[in-house]
């Protein structure tokens, strides 16, 4: 019997070699980003001391000092024509004109194989995913164990049987627990799909892959997904790239994008983007425009840096504001109708700064 742990971390790297080796973005072993793509800082240029002694003095920044307010998620039977609801990090619930996605699904106790080691949520799910209505699809970014979560995929399964849409390699992950290849389409960058009448793209990120000692056997992805009437951007994790510039012109703009604001550090400036760099790219993806609304995640549920809890947050809304980026900051569990709606009135119903009142003293004192 297979121990819990090496289930968890998924599909060997011989199974998921033997679909992505035909990746032009698959060179001497591995997937690689179009920039060069460090994953830690290796020189005192790139990042100012050792990382070690930024962990030792700045442990304990990442996490709330009270209890994150949550909202139970509430959805329709029939899906709206653009909605969504955050669960927390990335994990959010789309409605694309009529149909419902399931991004990056993550509600396990840690973003780690480990159930007892390993980052620990900060705060609890808003809402099971049981209680999700009929999903068309499920969409993953890549397979780091904080967007692609094995516990989470078993409890879709026993719930939903929805289909996968995934970056190529991630589908191997899927197989080896049970999900059937009838049910998964995986997908190079550029390559797309359609489901319910919804065009799926995969996208370039810049990032890196993997759940063991071997990385980059998968790609990781952004999704564009356009609707009849509709489109939204997902960015996944990524670092700063200038393929946002080339998806805005290919694809864009979006009525809503949702990307990462949180985790990031000098010393992994690639992989991530830090706040202001995640307004830089909503503007990329939208060609420069401001219409669409910025759903910011990755932020206030895992402790993954080494930056204060809600600088984040605090960061983007900042920027976005000086650069008059519609930005909307809901509660864990929000659903933010967009459709519908007067979008001005919408997205100033979501400006309550409810993490201040959970967040640390001296992390309020960074405002």
């Amino acid at each position: 019997m297979q121990l819990p742990i090496l289930r968890r971390m998924g599909a060997s790297t011989a199974s998921q070699r033997q679909r992505v080796a035909a990746s032009p973005h698959y060179r001497d072993g591995e997937f690689r980003s179009h920039e060069p793509t460090h994953v830690v800082a290796t020189s005192e240029a790139e990042g100012p001391g050792s990382m070690l002694a930024t962990m030792v003095r700045e442990f304990g920044r990442g996490r709330p000092r009270g209890t994150v307010p949550l909202v139970t998620p509430r959805h329709p039977h029939e899906p709206a024509d653009l909605a969504v609801t955050w669960y927390g990090h990335a994990t959010s619930v789309v409605e694309l004109d009529g149909r419902r996605f399931l991004l990056d699904p993550v509600f396990g106790k840690r973003a780690s194989p480990s159930v007892i080691a390993g980052p620990k949520r900060l705060h609890p799910t808003p809402g099971r995913i049981a209680e999700i209505p009929r999903l068309d699809a499920v969409v993953i970014s890549h397979d780091h164990y904080d967007h692609l979560d094995e516990p989470s995929i078993r409890q879709l399964e026993r719930t939903h049987q929805p289909h996968y849409v995934v970056p190529i390699g991630v589908d191997a992950h899927l197989r080896e627990w049970g999900v059937p290849t009838g049910r998964i389409t995986s997908l190079d960058w550029r390559e797309e799909t359609e489901i319910a009448g919804i065009r799926l793209t995969c996208t370039e990120a810049r990032h890196f892959s993997g759940r063991g000692f071997v990385r980059n056997q998968t790609l990781w992805a952004a999704w564009s997904l356009h609707g009849p009437r509709h489109s939204v951007f997902f960015g996944g994790d990524s670092g700063p790239t200038h393929r946002y510039t080339d998806i805005g012109a290919d694809l864009g703009p979006f009525d809503l994008t949702i990307i990462p604001i949180g985790a990031y550090s000098a010393h992994w400036p690639d992989i991530h983007l830090n706040p202001e760099q995640a307004v830089d790219a909503h503007l990329e993806v939208n060609r420069g425009g401001t219409d669409s609304v910025l759903l910011p995640i990755h932020w206030a549920t895992f402790n993954l840096a080494t930056h204060w809890w809600s600088e984040p947050i605090r960061w983007a809304r900042r920027v976005a504001a000086e650069r008059g980026v519609r930005l909307v900051a809901p509660r864990v569990g929000t659903r933010i109708q967009l459709s519908d709606n007067d979008i001005d009135e919408v997205v100033a119903s979501h400006q309550d700064p409810w993490w201040e009142a959970c967040a640390a003293p001296e992390d309020r004192d960074q405002s």
